[in-house]
């Protein structure tokens, strides 16, 4: 399964040409792709207008939307975070070390355009897609 992070719906849905928004538009009729609950959150939020908020969560939702937490996966996150910041890497945003750290967990691929996944990517073993 690829994950597919809120840096790359949004472009995708501002029809912002990027290598990952071609390879997402490629692969989406093939099945195989998620977002996570809190990515969903994400790029939900950013709608001003109703009607376009309800045409995106009703596209987005045929997608599966796979849950981020939990006490487990909370505990994983945060050992991996700790992890990173014995190594002096700081992890920027908790939504990011939670989409990662269910990634490496559950075996999924990741499709994102945001650096803070880099060190999950070289030190913990996070898959990425490189379009």
């Amino acid at each position: 399964m690829v994950i597919v992070d809120s840096t790359v719906w949004i472009d995708y849905l501002a029809d912002r040409p990027t290598p990952e928004t071609a390879w997402l538009s490629q692969r989406l009729a093939w099945g195989e792709i998620a977002l996570v609950d809190l990515s969903l959150c994400e790029v939900l939020q950013g709608f001003r207008d109703d009607r376009k908020f309800q045409r995106i969560l009703a596209r987005l939702t045929l997608l599966p939307v796979l849950p981020a937490g939990g006490t487990a996966a909370v505990i994983a996150a945060a050992e991996n975070y700790r992890f990173l910041r014995a190594k002096g890497i700081t992890v920027r945003n908790t939504i990011d070390c939670l989409i990662a750290t269910l990634c490496i967990r559950e075996g999924h691929f990741l499709l994102h355009r945001d650096r803070d996944f880099d060190p999950f990517e070289k030190h913990l073993g996070l898959q990425v897609i490189h379009p």
